[in-house]
């Protein structure tokens, strides 16, 4: 059981990680974060001044510590903090900063000061939404891959039969040949680097590209982005009914109380 005391701290440290400002700077210091990894890059600047770079990002390392450490602390309920994966992520992300930060494994290190950017996600109410919707259609996602995969192997195939002695670079094996598909899928360049070479040797060599060009990118893509709308529809429906359910609760709740109170007055004007 918690005292007064510790509840009230507990309560004060809530109301701290649930102010808005307080999500503005964290905010503020993530994108400081990536500018100052983007400055990395610069190797000139990055030599001259490695050191400086080194003490800001020793600092917001410990900033971004005792943020997570507050945010433990402010949990209503410890299970419920750490049953989030978001919180998990922002763990591993500072806890590896902390194991590399005084190694040498500088590229290593630098690397992680750039996933610490992703940190805007969990910060970030929408956007975490969005990418909690984006995973959940992973599964849905399943049937639309090996489809793709199936359709990818017989042109590929196909391919790699029909122009192996045209363009040995692009269909000289099956390998080349998935790997050319996914250049054609992705609408790089394919007319003009690939096709074009092939059909002036074979002028009927436009069925081929154009039959995988309609099923793979048009079918395929437009697949994969149905069933992305229709998971993001349905993550904001189920959070929408979820707040409508947690309002329901609250009302319910304060009823309840109106009604105890109402009960509790009439009782001791009765009593007088």
């Amino acid at each position: 059981m918690m005292t007064d005391s510790a509840l009230t701290w507990k309560n004060k440290l809530f109301a701290v990680v649930e102010h808005r400002y307080f999500t503005r700077t964290i905010i503020s210091l993530i994108l400081f974060n990536a500018v100052v990894v983007g400055l990395e890059t610069h190797e000139g600047l990055y030599s001259k001044y490695k050191d400086v770079f080194y003490k800001i990002d020793l600092a917001l390392l410990w900033i971004f510590t005792v943020e997570i450490i507050i945010r433990i602390l402010a949990a209503p309920r410890l299970q419920g903090f750490f049953k989030n994966s978001w919180n998990w992520f922002d763990i591993i992300i500072v806890s590896a900063g902390h194991l590399f930060i005084g190694a040498h494994f500088v590229t290593v290190l630098r690397i992680l000061r750039v996933l610490r950017v992703f940190r805007a996600i969990s910060v970030i109410p929408s956007l975490r939404k969005l990418v909690d919707a984006l995973l959940l259609t992973i599964p849905s996602l399943g049937n639309i891959m090996l489809l793709m995969s199936i359709i990818f192997y017989i042109f590929g195939v196909t391919g790699t039969m029909l122009f192996r002695e045209v363009a040995p670079e692009y269909f000289g094996s099956l390998q080349l040949s998935l790997l050319t598909l996914f250049q054609v899928v992705t609408l790089e360049s394919w007319a003009s680097q690939v096709m074009r070479p092939i059909f002036d040797v074979h002028p009927w060599s436009w069925i081929y590209f154009v039959a995988f060009v309609l099923v793979g990118t048009f079918v395929i893509f437009n697949l994969f982005i149905g069933v992305i709308v229709n998971n993001v529809e349905k993550s904001e429906a189920t959070d929408k009914n979820d707040e409508e359910t947690a309002t329901h609760r609250e009302v319910v709740e304060l009823r309840k109380q109106v009604q105890e109170l109402k009960a509790l007055i009439e009782k001791q004007i009765a009593g007088k």
